[in-house]
């Protein structure tokens, strides 16, 4: 055990001007992080944690207030992230936790599993998860294919630009869950609010990008040749899974070797076990605001706003009403 024993923490949100982004991240952040962020209505990623190279997480409240997520994990180990995490990961933190505002299509796109990511950029994969918080009605997402595709048919809808007729389509609403396996050709379509937990990268390779421009008036890079590679043709996987939850109940959506989440529906009071837990609890709130007691001290969690408890904390009681998710490793 730590001398002082650690308390639920705050990050300063790490704000991403996107093409495609909107305005709702820069109010959820604050005047602070507004100021920082250009152009404003343009913000189409909130980082909420984060361990990438770069865009390393720094405290925003208590007496750690300014050091960053790497330095804590040098210094806490297991007491911060659990001992089972701390002896796979070391001082990196195993997940990258976002919220997505977008206004507008992103471009289809896949990511390399964690073998071809260390391979070509000595880098962890990305399997990730969306929630959707907040949608547009006919807002949709690309996931997976709808049906068996082979390289060649692939390549050549790739060249005639018809990709997207080989693409699932999913019409959305809000509370439904996707699990997204590195491999997996996906979009996120235009009118969405997502928070997406993923593993410790930002390795993307851009397939379509629907013909638009950058910021420099050029059509923006894509990566066929390497997209190509990393693509699993295989088919017939469920991506959807729904998070919608009865009011005071916890349901978990998603568990993998990379991460497991629940959908916390708060009404009330609601008292989480972890002392059998060997693992850090990330919770993401999509909506609503719940107070937060913990053995480790108290805050307040709200809308499209995380807080990290670090493993040592044994229980927590959350009180209000709200919708929380709840990430560890197991």
């Amino acid at each position: 055990m730590t001398m002082t024993m650690l308390y639920p923490l705050k990050f300063k949100p790490i704000l991403k001007s996107r093409l495609w982004g909107g305005d709702r991240l820069v109010k959820a952040a604050g005047k602070s992080a507004a100021k920082r962020a250009a152009p404003a209505g343009r913000i189409g990623e909130s980082w909420e944690l984060s361990g990438v190279p770069g865009d390393v997480s720094v405290v925003a409240n208590g007496f750690l207030k300014s050091n960053n997520l790497e330095e804590l994990i040098e210094v806490y180990m297991g007491d911060l992230v659990g001992d089972r995490v701390y002896d796979a990961y070391g001082t990196e933190f195993p997940i990258l936790v976002k919220f997505i505002d977008a206004h507008d299509v992103l471009s289809v796109q896949v990511h390399p599993d964690d073998e071809l990511a260390e391979e070509r950029h000595g880098s962890r994969g990305k399997t990730e998860m969306w929630y959707v918080a907040d949608c547009e009605p006919g807002a949709y997402l690309y996931v997976g294919f709808n049906r068996p595709v082979t390289r060649e048919e692939y390549l050549k809808a790739v060249a005639d630009g018809t990709l997207t007729d080989l693409l699932m389509r999913y019409e959305v609403r809000r509370g439904d869950v996707y699990y997204i396996p590195a491999g997996t050709v996906h979009a996120i379509g235009p009118g969405l609010l997502v928070a997406e937990i993923q593993e410790t990268s930002d390795i993307t390779y851009r397939i379509s990008d629907w013909g638009r421009l950058g910021e420099d008036g050029r059509p923006r890079e894509l990566h066929t040749a390497e997209a190509t590679d990393a693509i699993d043709f295989g088919y017939g996987k469920e991506y959807f899974r729904s998070g919608v939850t009865a009011p005071g109940t916890v349901k978990e959506v998603v568990s993998s070797p990379f991460f497991t989440t629940a959908v916390m529906h708060v009404d009330g009071t609601m008292r989480r076990d972890y002392a059998a837990l060997d693992s850090f609890v990330a919770y993401i709130c999509t909506e609503g605001s719940v107070h937060l007691d913990t053995d480790g001290g108290s805050d307040e969690l709200t809308a499209l706003r995380s807080i990290l408890l670090p493993a040592e904390i044994d229980e927590a009681v959350l009180t209000g009403r709200g919708t929380v998710l709840e990430v560890y490793m197991k």
